[in-house]
């Protein structure tokens, strides 16, 4: 049984994490969050110290070296511009971290982790957990298996969200890295994985509540629209509050379900030395990297994800 520190328990995915580091037979005994709504510890880790100042936290983690207390991981679930630096902490005291995406921000930050990493001998692993989900994994043998060199994808995403995520960090570029960062990014990375590294990266729409773009791949053309915009859930999404798609030649991908244990599933791949780490996750973080760079191209009938060509800027 392995302990675990939480960073971020007060926060919307913190859940997931608790399950996960329970459901795997390890326990939380530290969490940190500015926040002190955190009801949700007395169902996970009734008997976890809590605090709300780094401070602290720190101190507890180095005081509880070579006790039964000692941490050996820690699970960052903070705003992702705090990334980096918690992970930095999480080494500081010879503890392995397990980030939620994206990992970090930049390429830079990556590299920088890297050497940690070497220095210190911790690693950080990510989540990724469209790269664990059954029909995901089968299509990629799928494609690895097929004769056809290049294939056609139109990649939606539309995940509702009120007033409160633009006022909140998550509205803020600086902080969250932006739309495609914070609500995108597992799905690049689940492309890139499928279909190959980015050869060309273009920009057609970028607001605060939209996003498309078309980007080529090794193995894939992609057309992708991102939105937090509820208007734009189709009317067969009626009583839904998201809707994804992934058509593939034209012909549809179904990957609604199946969504539920992935935390799971990747929590035990990290503690069976399986996880996905800074090397794998470089390809999608250079892409919504670069996405914050680029200037808006606009739309236009050969390249623009078909909903984007509806859009009205």
């Amino acid at each position: 049984m392995k302990n675990f520190a939480v960073i971020g328990v007060g926060g919307y995915i913190a859940p997931r994490h608790l399950e996960a580091i329970v459901k795997t037979g390890n326990r939380v005994v530290a969490a940190l969050d500015p926040n002190d709504s955190v009801g949700l510890l007395d169902r996970y880790a009734p008997d976890a110290k809590f605090f709300t100042a780094s401070e602290d936290f720190e101190a507890y983690l180095q005081d509880m070296k070579g006790t039964e207390n000692e941490v050996h991981y820690v699970s960052i679930c903070s705003p992702n511009h705090l990334h980096a630096s918690h992970i930095k902490m999480a080494f500081r005291h010879g503890a392995d971290a397990i980030c939620e995406k994206p990992i970090v921000l930049t390429v830079e930050e990556i590299e920088e982790l890297k050497g940690l990493e070497k220095q210190t001998g911790c690693k950080v692993s990510t989540i990724l957990q469209l790269r664990v989900h059954d029909a995901i994994r089968n299509l990629k043998t799928q494609i690895k298996n097929s004769d056809k060199k290049k294939h056609e994808i139109e990649l939606t995403y539309i995940t509702s969200r009120g007033d409160w995520y633009h006022r909140s960090w998550k509205g803020e570029t600086r902080k969250s890295g932006g739309l495609t960062t914070n609500i995108g990014v597992h799905f690049f990375d689940m492309i890139t994985w499928i279909f190959g590294n980015p050869t060309k990266n273009v920009v057609h729409v970028k607001t605060d509540t939209i996003a498309s773009g078309y980007l080529e791949l090794e193995r894939a053309n992609v057309k992708w629209f991102l939105t937090v915009d509820r208007s734009f859930l189709p009317e067969g999404a009626a009583g839904k509050t998201t809707f994804r798609s992934l058509k593939i030649d034209g012909n549809e991908f179904e990957f609604s379900d199946g969504f539920t244990e992935l935390h799971n599933t990747v929590y035990a791949s990290v503690l069976n030395g399986m996880g996905y780490g800074l090397e794998d996750v470089t390809p999608a973080i250079k892409i919504v990297e670069d996405i914050r760079e680029l200037e808006p191209a606009g739309v236009n009938e050969e390249t623009s994800h078909p909903t984007a060509l509806n859009c009205i800027l």
